[in-house]
């Protein structure tokens, strides 16, 4: 396989899973592994994850931009940030703390990745079954408790499968938020999230980057980009309408597969 249809096709994959619980990690990780393809310093997979996180900027954009210039003077607005302030909290303690082991060991283990995968899509399907009226309905208006326990939710998606979108969704929707709103702070959470983990990757790893392959990273950054973009905009009306045994059942088989390759010694 050529690196320019590889590049494509990682772009596309970053893109498509970053924000639906299916772990996008754990998607390219594997991906990686059977295509054998990985670039220097992770410099490829670290820079197409800012083209999903751009996506979620240009779709609330105006949301963030109100967010930003109104915060000193509407307590609505400050209570959000601190809100998500709150929930990332957890993420940066324990990234921090466990780092090393986190890519030392979990990111060199496709093991781990496909049992996550399979693990988390039996408990998706448990969660989307489950006959509970939902408590919080509004994103911006969950008490501070709930933020910070989704904040906790967030931290088991440092096991590479387990998916951040599937681990916060997952633990909003038992902490009686309706599927919509759990998505929709899900993406929210992502910007500080994301943000801080690709900017952490880029200082551990400032001296083994490698930008001599600037047309590949383009063009895995431009695909990722696009294909986010898509899904941001209809991940919502699609979880409200049809919850997530699609994406279950998808991290399931995904799973098995990836076991099955691996034990044939792929």
């Amino acid at each position: 396989m050529s690196d320019w249809l590889a590049a494509i096709i990682l772009g596309l994959v970053e893109g498509l899973t970053e924000f639906i619980p299916v772990s996008s990690t754990g998607h390219m990780l594997l991906l990686g592994h059977f295509m054998g393809f990985e670039s220097a310093g992770k410099t490829f997979e670290i820079v197409i994850q800012l083209g999903a996180l751009l996506a979620i900027v240009s779709v609330y954009f105006k949301k963030l931009w109100t967010l930003a210039t109104r915060w000193p003077f509407d307590a609505e607005a400050r209570r959000f940030l601190i809100g998500l302030l709150v929930a990332f909290a957890p993420a940066v303690v324990i990234g921090f703390l466990a780092y090393d082991f986190i890519k030392t060991v979990l990111f060199e283990t496709p093991q781990v990745v496909c049992v996550a995968l399979i693990v988390g899509g039996v408990i998706l399907l448990l969660l989307d079954r489950m006959d509970k009226k939902p408590r919080w309905l509004d994103a911006e208006a969950y008490p501070m408790r709930i933020y910070f326990l989704i904040g906790l939710f967030q931290c088991l998606a440092m096991i590479p499968g387990v998916s951040r979108s599937g681990a916060t969704i997952a633990g909003g929707l038992l902490l009686k938020t309706n599927k919509r709103s759990a998505a929709e702070f899900s993406f929210f959470l992502a910007l500080p999230t994301m943000g801080a983990a690709v900017a952490y990757d880029l200082l551990k790893n400032h001296k083994t980057l490698d930008f001599s392959d600037i047309g590949l990273i383009v063009v895995g950054f431009v695909v990722a980009f696009i294909s986010a973009l898509a899904v941001v905009r209809f991940l919502l009306d699609f979880v409200s309408k049809r919850g997530f045994g699609v994406f279950a059942w998808w991290r399931i088989v995904v799973g098995v597969v990836g076991l099955a390759l691996l034990q044939a010694g792929f």
